[in-house]
């Protein structure tokens, strides 16, 4: 359980300004560490949920239980999209997103918001596959295409 065949890549990253508005794609976000992404809407509160990610290799195990072709990642309201490498895992160790310490906190579970989102049956469509809130233990730069590795214990 603490081997991983190769590290992951983040592929995208989004910001949520606010409650009920569009989520902002960026190329690269300041992790703050105790809190969350500069300029999210949770960048302001406890750790815990400071950042979201979701695998990129569910997106379209998640368009395809929801009936639908595809899936842009924004829908998704999770903060990075990473790659190669499976972000459940992660729950309960460190790990590195470029020079970001991060620690896995909890599953990302949906909410009823997928409903609008996906359509009927979309909170089910994203079950399991909703990818890791992550607390920030060490601040930086997150940019696309930064490595995405674990921390020895």
């Amino acid at each position: 359980m603490t081997q991983f065949p190769r590290a992951g890549t983040v592929r995208w990253i989004g910001l949520r300004p606010a409650r009920d508005v569009p989520m902002r794609v960026v190329e690269a976000a300041e992790a703050i560490a105790g809190k969350g992404l500069r300029g999210d809407r949770y960048a302001s509160s406890s750790g815990k949920r400071g950042v979201t990610l979701i695998q990129a290799e569910h997106l379209p195990v998640i368009a395809a239980l929801a009936g639908l072709d595809a899936i842009e990642p924004a829908t998704l309201r999770r903060n990075l999209v990473v790659s190669g490498l499976p972000v459940i895992a992660l729950k309960g160790r460190r790990f590195r997103i470029g020079e970001v310490l991060f620690e896995g906190t909890e599953p990302g579970d949906p909410c009823s918001r997928m409903e609008a989102a996906l359509g009927p049956g979309g909170y089910n469509a994203m079950r399991g596959h909703g990818g890791l809130c992550a607390r920030i233990l060490e601040g930086g730069t997150l940019r696309i295409g930064d490595t995405v590795t674990w921390v020895d214990d």
